[in-house]
């Protein structure tokens, strides 16, 4: 059985996001896209438009040095949504560090993201980690 489109669209997404392939992720990112971040942190917010979402890809890259890795454990999709469960670990020089898992629900319109939520398993943690 093939996967579901918006599956493969999630994938690419995760991959593209590891590599740093920003051209991959302007095609899978609608540029009105809002990115809605949970917790009380430091980056915690909504990310209104493809510049704002890419700008919190910056901070997470910068706050974890590189280091940010999200192993895609599955991936659940129908025509209008998906979510993917992933372990996501970070470090960095400061001494901080997290190792949680996500769930990450991703609302898909014509082959793009056009909404986006996370939730961690340690909001706690998350919010320690990016403040």
């Amino acid at each position: 059985m093939d996967e579901h489109p918006n599956v493969e669209l999630s994938r690419r997404g995760y991959a593209a996001f590891s590599a740093g392939d920003m051209e991959t992720l302007t095609e899978l990112i609608a540029e009105d896209a809002v990115w809605h971040v949970a917790g009380r942190g430091a980056l915690a917010g909504d990310y209104n438009g493809r510049d704002a979402i890419f700008g919190f890809f910056g901070k997470l890259v910068e706050k974890s040095e590189g280091t940010l890795q999200l192993e895609v454990h599955d991936i659940l999709a129908n025509d209008d949504h998906s979510v993917v469960l992933t372990r996501l670990t970070a470090g960095g020089s400061s001494g901080k560090s997290v190792d949680i898992t996500t769930c990450d629900t991703a609302h898909i319109r014509d082959g793009q993201v056009v909404e986006f939520w996370s939730f961690g398993s340690d909001q706690y943690a998350w919010d320690e980690y990016t403040s």
